[in-house]
Order: C-alpha cells, then sequence, then structure tokens
C-alpha cells in the first residue's frame, strides 16, 4: 500500500526570490508570482498547506499592460457605506500607488480562504529597484516572456 507524503511545517525550505516588474505585462507577471507563492513550483507542492516561497516585488511602477487598459481598466473599492464605490483608472492608480496593483492582480489568482490571506503575506511589493530584504539573500526570478513580445 502506497503512503501519500505530506511535508511537514518544519520540513519545508522557504526561498526568497525577487522579481523586477519592469517591462513586464501584468497577467503574466502576476500568475508567475502566484505559482511560486502558492508552491506549485516544487514537488513537495500540497494544495491544502503552505509550500511556497516569499516573492519580492521591485519596479511595481515600471509594470504594463496591453491595449487599451492603460487608460480603459477600472479598479473599484467600496466603503461599506451606500454610494461609497470609487472608482479609479489603472493611469491613475499606477500614479498614486502602484504597489496595489501587483497585489490586486497577485490576490485575484490566490485562494479565497485563510490559505490564500496567509499566502498573500509573503508577498512584498516596493516601488523602485530598492527593497530591505537583503539579509534574506534573494534570488533573481526569471519570469517567461513570449517571443516577439518585447
Amino acid at each position: 500500500m502506497n503512503k501519500t507524503y505530506v511535508p511537514s511545517q518544519n520540513s519545508l525550505e522557504r526561498n526568497w526570490y525577487v522579481v523586477d516588474a519592469a517591462d513586464q505585462r501584468l497577467g503574466r507577471l502576476a500568475s508567475e508570482i502566484a505559482m511560486v507563492l502558492r508552491g506549485k513550483n516544487k514537488p513537495t507542492y500540497t494544495p491544502h498547506l503552505d509550500t511556497g516561497d516569499f516573492v519580492i516585488v521591485v519596479n511595481a511602477e515600471k509594470v504594463s499592460v496591453t491595449g487599451k487598459k492603460y487608460s480603459q481598466k477600472l479598479y473599484r473599492r467600496h466603503s461599506g457605506r451606500p454610494g461609497g464605490m470609487k472608482t479609479e483608472t489603472f493611469a491613475k492608480l499606477q500614479a498614486r500607488v502602484p504597489e496595489r496593483i501587483i497585489e490586486q492582480a497577485v490576490k485575484g489568482m490566490l485562494p479565497k480562504n485563510t490559505l490564500g490571506r496567509q499566502l498573500f503575506t509573503k508577498l512584498k511589493v516596493y516601488v523602485g529597484p530598492e527593497h530591505p530584504h537583503e539579509a534574506q539573500k534573494p534570488e533573481t526570478l526569471q519570469i517567461k516572456t513570449i517571443p516577439g513580445e518585447e
């Protein structure tokens, strides 16, 4: 009889990766980041456990979108009060808080439960090329691009 291998929390090795978002497409970048946060790139992946790694995203203000999304993509938030809906275009949000664009894109690709909220805490997004996580010795994570897209 074969037994299913379930990794214990102390046997998991958490790596730190740094991703440069400059001139990357938002959706492709977010899906790769979500996969690493979830741990799907590891052989020890377990759906109900947090087996993923930490991801640091730098140059968040330089992420790009295709087509007319720069001026037409809308980000909505609601205060919870009647008439409290606020909408903002991609361009305006990128000028105001560019980190939120990547955070929301990745959060939408994670599970909508306690595990998803726990995984989201391992994402660190920064404007500019600097980040305060040098002590963790992060490795560079290469995001695959489609030939002819750049």
